[in-house]
């Protein structure tokens, strides 16, 4: 049986229909709702997102993979040329990498914002942590827990002596463990150690950091150029003289250090013994020069060797390879030379078989080009075609192939060691068949067809030279020593809280209860004995001999 419905209460005086008790438009009993973040809510989200220390790995692990297309596509500031042939080969595909800065990784914009994030996200998570270690160092060890039986670690001991005593003898054996101690009230005793080890965390995070700013320093401002230099010649440093030269974004070409550098004598040793596993191996390079700071110095003598560099005008000079340049001279059907310089060859195995090429431009109607090997020890049969025997100078010889045409199809940049065939003809013999050119010292060949001449004269070495000027590798290498130091710290240190208690010992009212607990903030396998051996030297300092002490575990 129902009765009447019942009557809906009046509103309040003031109350609007629809608002619930409590003034919340809308909400039902029971309801929670969630605060609204404002502007400065999400701003202050935002920044504690970015400032996290997973943040900041995922930050790490992105920067690592961004750098990936670096090491895949050319780069445009290391061979400016590589990158015009894969626009060439590849117009559509190439010209979206190109937009998306592929040939520019390390200057790029995504690679930059990435870079910046880590640094505001590492900064932003040190500071913080910073100021709390600063008030930790500063304040006192934390008072002692009612309950000392409840730590990770404890252990009761008898003291023949006061509480006072007790407790002052524990006070002295803690501070010489280097731990830091305090007395909050009497009848007890607090130490805490192992604050180094977040002082090593920070230290790591600060010369992280560090180790980012030095190795943009070196980006922004440091440069790299490369070399070949013929034995006997003399090299000027300025921008355009380097085969290649990769500078930062911030690097003025004005401020290539004008230094010289000749390579006055380059000996190379190699094992000779016939027949041992070592034939052939290099036993020694080293270049004598003769070096200048700036135009108008007085030279000066010094020894060029791998792992033993030179520096001249705030830039190290290094030995990276070697090799041999022939001496070629290239007449016109008239006997005037066209073309006379040592030509470096490139190694292309451990016996110096090298291949290089000679350009001609000056060569008419059309230019000129021969491209081959150079072997130090030839074998006269070529059984196993153009190779070289050993890698010193026993048997020299070039074997060339001769074409005509345009040398620089396009204008593009290109290779010095190499022809670029596109627009080239290869030049026959009488028969119809290539022509291969094989000469050794001294001997000259006369081109068909009215073309002209080509001369061996002579083999001189190269030292291939790479000049390199980093201003960040100081503050890097620093960096990086701080980073394995704070890394240790941080990971040897324990942290540790030990708190002792004296009292009368409710067994014996004539002694003294001592009672020691001790607990780590992280994983610390060695607390328990350092508990006990804590307790032990407080057992020794008593009068007379001391108790085992009765020890418990949690």
């Amino acid at each position: 049986m129902s009765g009447p419905n019942p009557t809906p209460p009046a509103p309040s005086p003031g109350s609007s229909p629809g608002t619930q008790p409590g003034g919340r438009s809308g909400t039902q009993p029971g309801e929670i709702r969630q605060p609204r973040l404002g502007p400065l809510g999400w701003a202050r989200w935002s920044w504690r997102t970015l400032t996290s220390m997973r943040t900041a790995l995922f930050l790490l692990l992105l920067l690592s993979v961004a750098a990936v297309p670096g090491s895949i596509f050319p780069q445009r500031s290391i061979d400016a040329g590589r990158v015009a042939d894969y626009l060439a080969d590849s117009p559509t595909t190439g010209a979206w990498l190109d937009r998306l800065g592929f040939f520019d990784v390390y200057t790029s914009v995504w690679f930059s914002a990435i870079y910046l994030l880590l640094v505001v996200s590492l900064v932003g998570c040190i500071i913080p942590r910073s100021r709390l270690h600063w008030h930790a160092l500063r304040s006192r060890p934390p008072r002692a827990p009612a309950h000392l039986e409840r730590l990770q670690a404890h252990t009761s001991i008898p003291y023949a002596g006061s509480s006072a005593a007790a407790l002052a003898s524990a006070r002295d054996i803690l501070r010489r463990k280097r731990f830091r101690v305090h007395s909050h009230d009497e009848g007890w005793v607090s130490a805490e150690s192992g604050l180094l080890r977040e002082t090593g965390n920070l230290l790591f995070h600060v010369a992280l950091c560090i180790v980012i700013v030095g190795v943009a320093v070196g980006h922004l401002w440091g440069w790299r150029g490369d070399v070949i230099v013929p034995e006997g010649q003399t090299f000027t440093s300025t921008f355009r003289s380097y085969h290649t030269f990769s500078g930062g974004p911030l690097v003025d070409s004005l401020d290539v250090p004008p230094f010289g550098l000749r390579i006055d004598r380059f000996d190379v040793r190699f094992e000779e013994v016939v027949g041992g596993a070592q034939f052939g191996a290099p036993r020694g390079f080293t270049a004598y020069t003769t070096t200048t700071d700036a135009p108008g110095e007085a030279g000066a003598q010094q020894v060029l060797s791998v792992n033993e560099p030179l520096t001249l005008g705030g830039a190290d000079v290094f030995l990276l390879g070697n090799g041999y340049a022939p001496v070629v001279t290239v007449r016109d059907a008239t006997g005037s030379v066209l073309y006379r310089q040592a030509t470096p060859f490139l190694a292309q195995d451990n016996f110096y078989t090298s291949v290089g090429a000679i350009k001609v431009p000056a060569a008419s109607p059309t230019m000129l080009g021969f491209s081959g090997f150079f072997l130090p020890t030839v074998d006269p049969s070529f059984a196993n075609g153009p190779v070289s025997q050993f890698p010193a100078l026993k048997n020299p010889e070039l074997a060339l192939s001769v074409w005509e045409g345009n040398l620089f199809p396009g204008g593009r940049s290109q290779s010095v060691y190499t022809l670029n065939t596109t627009e080239l003809t290869q030049v026959p013999k009488a028969d119809g068949q290539p022509l291969l050119i094989r000469l050794a010292p001294g001997q000259t060949y006369e081109l068909p067809g009215g073309r002209g001449s080509i001369t061996f004269d002579s083999v001189s070495r190269f030292a291939g030279l790479s000049v390199r000027h980093d201003p960040g590798k100081g503050i890097t290498l620093v960096a990086a020593l701080l980073t394995i130091a704070g890394l240790v710290a941080s990971l040897l240190v324990r942290r540790r809280r030990i708190f002792v208690r004296a009292s009368a010992d409710p067994a014996n009212p004539s002694t003294t209860l001592v009672t020691v607990g001790a607990l780590s903030k992280t994983a610390d396998p060695g607390l328990e004995a350092a508990l006990q051996a804590l307790a032990q030297q407080i057992a020794d300092l008593s009068t007379g001999a001391a108790p085992a002490a009765r020890s418990q575990r949690t």
